[in-house]
């Protein structure tokens, strides 16, 4: 067996790279430079953390424009947490109607917090806050309808625990800036952040990140000349625009010769036939498609 290299079945996996540059990041610059263009972000506390444990549900897949009136009408109609549970999933699900995915987002709201009275004895999630921070999140990820994501965003808002939602906007611009490896998926960035982002800017990275992410450095094309802190950035300094540009060039030559494919074959076609299929598919689009 000597002078042979065994090749791998199946390709194996690569390590992430080393985050000896994460470490030395300018985190601060850039929170200041964000925090210059779009103003600090709003003071903490705005729920209690039940409330916000069950509004953040109600905003997964939605904008807090569609989540919070849908919460408010909630707490209006259900004033306690027995209520809500007593009153079942139909009925939650009529009120929160406007915040979207109504039906199942009723049924993981109730589903969370019989979860909760029973690990806990009623429904209360005061005591995280004398919980390490990633104790606290594997907690909260247990319940029904808790991703890390909602976990972080109770821990962030209601506890002002030094942790980082990660939401697309901050995955995307996160791993533009070079702070985490692209492709490694929004679950995974939150240790990666928690690790690299100093506790007392935390916060204002996430809120930070989320409006250079929604008016700058969208997806899939940034307004790099609008942009800050190109000097700082990864993508922007090796070249990511004008690959990307390159990219979207090349996709939509291919979207144009598939278009041009398919027109000069229906032109080849008999009229006959492309009425014949059109007929066809009208009649399935009906139900009644022999």
């Amino acid at each position: 067996m000597h002078g042979f290299i065994v090749k791998p079945k199946y390709p194996v996996p690569m390590k992430p790279k080393s985050n000896r540059k994460i470490k030395s990041f300018p985190v601060g610059e850039v929170v200041g430079r964000l925090e210059a263009a779009y103003g600090g972000p709003p003071p903490l506390g705005r729920f209690g953390p039940m409330d916000e444990l069950v509004s953040c549900i109600l905003s997964q897949h939605t904008s807090d424009t569609n989540s919070y009136p849908a919460f408010e009408r909630l707490k209006i109609a259900l004033p306690t947490w027995e209520d809500l549970v007593a009153a079942g999933p139909e009925r939650v699900a009529d009120i929160v109607r406007s915040a979207g995915l109504a039906n199942q987002k009723a049924k993981s709201i109730i589903r969370c917090l019989v979860a909760i009275k029973e690990k806990t004895g009623k429904y209360e999630i005061d005591f995280l806050a004398n919980m390490p921070i990633r104790e606290a999140r594997d907690w909260l990820s247990e319940l029904p309808g808790v991703g890390p994501k909602t976990a972080s965003i109770v821990l962030c808002f209601a506890f002002a625990m030094p942790v980082i939602p990660v939401d697309t906007h901050v995955y995307r611009v996160s791993w533009r800036l070079g702070l985490i490896p692209e492709g490694i998926g929004e679950n995974k960035a939150h240790d990666l952040l928690l690790e690299s982002v100093p506790g007392d800017l935390a916060y204002r990275f996430h809120m930070g990140l989320i409006q250079h992410g929604r008016q700058v450095c969208k997806a899939p094309t940034p307004l790099c000349g609008k942009c800050t802190v190109t000097d700082l950035c990864r993508w922007f300094q090796e070249g990511g625009p004008a690959k990307h540009s390159a990219l979207l060039a090349k996709v939509r030559l291919r979207r144009q010769a598939c278009k041009r494919g398919v027109h000069a074959k229906a032109q080849r076609s008999p009229r006959w036939n492309r009425g014949e299929l059109r007929r066809r598919e009208e009649e399935t689009a009906n139900g009644r498609s022999q």
